[in-house]
């Protein structure tokens, strides 16, 4: 495994991330811990969830993946091995997160709610990295075609008091760093100025999903990532499966994320078919892996600190964890810029 800093925290991180939004439904208890036990050995030390999961977001089951990572970080014994990260939701008509059953905002008690429900189904007494898994503020995302530009209003909490909240519990030692997610550059930035302006805590990362179908992070995040040392932790490096070529033809192998809950319409864009056929291609030709000529070319941006893997099956968990050793050369990453001129972003 090979190792990077998050951002100015002084923490090394694996370049591969574990992700865990399928344990506790798509994944059973039992497999899960089968995940973290491989990846643990693997020398994966980062693993990333959030309050919201498991996917697809239910009252009955949110939570569930928090509780799983906390009770095998109690049985291993081995907390202070991993770098932990996990979300608070950012504004949304949910409401089954509070206590009151009130949506959820980025106000200072919600915020303080939701890290102390994390750390208990954590059993953990500190989170290393805190993110606010979406903006307070209204603003397009989840697909929405960060090209085409909408405007969207609507009620937000000013970034400067979602910080001072933020700077709360990292001084009562709740959590150790914060980050973003689902960001864009504006709302970047302006954490980043907030934060040096009233001395507050500085965002160390940003996740975003990133991949071969979906390279608008380096539209304007990608050089903020790089001067600003707020690298990217990218989601969704595989286009939710689409990129393996299992989906190819209309296909719908059975257990996959499709079969189960199709909610894959991010991926189903006027274009998608064809750019993922050109990639799966152009990896075959070249006698790769799909799934790891894909992680491999994420892997190889200078601004992305960690791709974060997750996985239904053993199989896949191991295809991906050895993306690591896939070399990106020269001349494939060329011909993925080629193809990516004739097929743009067509998953954003």
């Amino acid at each position: 495994m090979r190792y990077a800093k998050l951002g100015r925290t002084g923490l090394d991180v694996s370049r591969v991330c574990l992700g865990t939004m399928t344990f506790g439904d798509q994944n059973t208890k039992a497999e899960g811990f089968a995940q973290m036990d491989h990846a643990f050995e693997q020398g994966i030390n980062f693993f990333d969830t959030a309050e919201l999961y498991p996917v697809p977001p239910k009252a009955e089951t949110q939570g569930g993946t928090e509780r799983i990572i906390g009770d095998w970080m109690m049985e291993r014994g081995c907390r202070d091995k991993i770098i932990l990260a996990t979300k608070v939701v950012g504004r949304s008509q949910m409401n089954w997160f509070r206590d009151g059953g009130q949506p959820c905002e980025l106000t200072r008690g919600q915020i303080r709610e939701a890290v102390d429900k994390s750390l208990q189904r954590l059993k953990t007494d500190y989170i290393d990295l805190y993110q606010i898994h979406w903006p307070d503020r209204p603003v397009a995302q989840f697909g929405s075609h960060s090209t085409i530009f909408r405007a969207v209003e609507g009620p937000e909490n000013p970034i400067p008091e979602i910080l001072e909240a933020l700077d709360e519990i990292v001084k009562e030692g709740k959590v150790r760093f914060i980050g973003l997610s689902n960001e864009s550059p504006w709302g970047a930035m302006t954490f980043l100025h907030a934060a040096q302006a009233r001395d507050l805590p500085r965002i160390h990362s940003i996740q975003n999903a990133y991949s071969l179908v979906n390279r608008t992070f380096e539209l304007g995040l990608a050089e903020i990532a790089l001067r600003e040392d707020t690298g990217l932790l990218a989601y969704s490096p595989l286009a939710q499966g689409y990129l393996t070529g299992k989906y190819q033809n209309g296909a719908l192998p059975k257990g996959s994320r499709k079969q189960l809950y199709n909610r894959l319409q991010r991926y189903e864009k006027s274009g998608a078919a064809e750019a993922t056929d050109a990639y799966v291609a152009l990896a075959r030709s070249a006698g790769l892996d799909p799934a790891q000529m894909a992680l491999s070319f994420v892997l190889s941006r200078p601004f992305v600190t960690s791709v974060i893997i997750g996985a239904s099956t053993m199989e896949q968990l191991k295809t991906n964890i050895d993306a690591i050793d896939v070399p990106m050369t020269d001349e494939l990453a060329q011909r993925i810029d080629n193809i990516h001129l004739i097929h743009s972003n067509p998953c954003p």
